[in-house]
This record gives C-alpha cells, structure tokens and sequence, in this order.
C-alpha cells in the first residue's frame, strides 16, 4: 500500500549516466534534463562551483585551484562522491518544489554492458545515497533498443550499435535478452584523442579537447565524401609556444580516426559473425540499428552496411535513445521487470 502511495507522489525517472552528457527522463512529461557530465570543483574549499553546461564551458579555462572534472570514465564511475553529487544536483532539480521526504523517486539507469559487479554497485549505491528510493539497472544497448522502438521481447533478432562518448556498445537481442554483446572502450572521446594526437604529430600543434571535439563534428567522417570540408584547427605551437593555426580538411581528420573507426567496425562484424543464424537473417531483413552521439559521424553508417553487407539505420534522435528506453521501462516496470540487470550483492546478515 505505501509503495502505490509514494508511487503515485514521487516523479519516477530514468537517466542515461553517460560519459559525456547526462540525461534525465520524468515519467508522464518526457525528457527534462541533457547536461554534460561534468563538474567544477573549488580545489581549495572543495566547494562544486558548477554542474552541467555552465562547468562544461569553464574546461580548459580554470586557474589553477579550480578543476573542470568529468566524473565518469569510459562509461564507470571514476570518482564516487563527485558522480553522488552530480545525480544528487540532478534528482533535486527534478523533484524541486515536492517534499523532501515523500520525493524520493524510483530511478531505471543505464548502465555499459561490460561492468563489473562493484561498477554496478558503485551505480546503486551513488544513485541511492543522491535521494533515489529503489534503483534499477539496465543494460545500456538493451535501452537504445527499447528507445529505438525495437521488439525486443519477439523471437526474432534486433542488432544495436550504441556510440556513446567512453564506450560502444554492439548487441544482438532477443525474446527481451542480449544473445552476443561486445562493449568496447573506443567511442566518441578516443576519436577525440585521435584527433589531438594527430595534431601533434603532423602540425606539432597542440590542442584542447573541446577543440578537437568541434573539429570532428564539423569535419569529422568515417567514409569518403564527394564534397571535401575544411576547418581551422587552432591550438598552441610546441616549439614555439604561441598561438597557431592550421587548415584540416575531412580526409586528414578521417585518417587521423582510422584506425579506431577500423576496431570499431570490426566489433561490428565479429558480434555478427558469433550469432546464431536464425538471428542473423532476421538482422539482414531488419538491418542494424546505430544509436548515441558517435552515430552521427558522417559516413559511418555506410561504412558499417558496406563491411557487414547489411543494412544499416540511425535511430530517430540518437543522442536520446538510451533514456528513452528507460523512460519506457519506468511507464511499465512491471511488464518489463525481465530486462532489468540486477547485481550479486547480498546484504550482510543482521
């Protein structure tokens, strides 16, 4: 009886705890938060200055005792309290104006499919020391599927390539279970890296991170384009210490991302060639579906359809897949309790 009561006062909401960008569903109004995962940090009082776009604009631009830190690496909490407090931030602007003790929400969270049973705890634990009332996991390329529209509870097999910005997700699912899953540590920020490595390498030209971000949305692709793009590149020059600029085009920044792009699709195919059959040709009749922000470099699709000889779809709005997928779960946790990860912690004994 007080479960059905609290549920019908708490706002229940899914978030997709990503590497780059949080996202935040509430149930019955959609999605309400997409912030940056980042915070500042006042290293002298330990004081947090910002969370979200506002500490996202202060990267690289910081005196020296304060710190624009990303709690989340590569998908896992990398620092525990900052990654608290983050949520905590996010729970309370959600469940501002209701009172505090009867707002603790039911929170549905995506998590990568390669963690570890303490990566998980780590997810609960933060999720629920932030003021969630009970907390559910699920598999990030599980949630892109749900978000996509996929039937993932039919006897039938659905492929789903999940880029976020810490890792890539590739899954085939079926009858409301992943078959084959590969999780991999290359995705949005590694194409990043590849791009500050290159500058360095060919230009001696050094560059900061959100740089090299707006260089490969600007120019970035994985296959080649009829039209040729250039960007300036502009960072530091190693030798001479002064400001410097530099022409690209989208041939160079290809090539700089080769041979990540390269891995990436070969997840793609060996996650393909370990599944059954019978899920492969409904995958060929249906195509694969690419969901996350890493899904919208250009030409990658096409890259992806002419190396698995299948054909491939973008989700509608890929950046948001994952939290809609929870947020569905969240609409009928019930009928979708199968879905769901749970972790092998028991509690002590009492």
């Amino acid at each position: 009886m007080f479960k059905n009561f609290f549920g019908t006062i708490s706002k229940d909401i899914g978030i997709d705890l990503g590497t780059a960008n949080t996202l935040v569903y509430v149930k019955g109004r959609g999605i309400v938060i997409n912030e940056p995962s980042v915070v500042a940090i006042n290293q002298k009082t330990g004081q947090i200055l910002a969370i979200g776009q506002e500490a996202k604009r202060m990267v690289g631009r910081t005196p020296g005792h304060i710190v624009a830190t990303r709690p989340l690496c590569e998908g896992v909490i990398s620092d525990f309290e900052i990654t608290e407090q983050m949520l905590r931030y996010f729970i309370n602007q959600v469940c501002r104006g209701s009172i505090k003790f009867l707002s603790r929400p039911r929170v549905v969270i995506g998590v990568p499919s390669g963690v570890t049973e303490v990566e998980k705890r780590a997810v609960e634990d933060a999720t629920r020391n932030a003021g969630a009332r009970d907390v559910y996991l699920i598999e990030e390329p599980m949630a892109a599927a749900i978000g996509s529209r996929l039937p993932i509870q039919e006897a039938t097999g659905n492929m789903v390539v999940d880029i976020g910005g810490g890792t890539t997700e590739v899954a085939v699912i079926s009858l409301g279970g992943i078959v084959v899953v590969k999780s991999l540590r290359i995705a949005g920020d590694k194409l990043n890296e590849d791009i500050i490595q290159y500058a360095r390498e060919e230009f001696k030209l050094l560059l900061g991170e959100k740089t090299a971000e707006d260089i490969k949305i600007a120019v970035g692709s994985a296959f080649s384009l009829e039209d040729k793009m250039e960007t300036s590149m502009r960072g530091r020059d190693l030798i001479t210490g002064l400001p410097k600029e530099v022409i690209v085009n989208s041939d160079d920044i290809r090539e700089a991302m080769r041979r990540s792009v390269k891995i990436l699709v070969n997840a793609v195919r060996s996650t393909i060639e370990e599944s059954p059959p019978e899920l492969v040709a409904d995958i060929m009749t249906q195509g694969i579906i690419m969901a996350g922000g890493g899904s919208l470099l250009r030409g990658l699709d096409r890259l992806i359809s002419q190396e698995t000889q299948m054909p491939v779809k973008i989700s509608e709005d890929p950046l948001t897949a994952v939290v809609r997928g929870c947020g569905i779960v969240l609409e009928d946790i019930d009928a979708l309790k199968n879905v769901l990860v749970s972790t092998q912690y028991q509690e002590p004994p009492r």
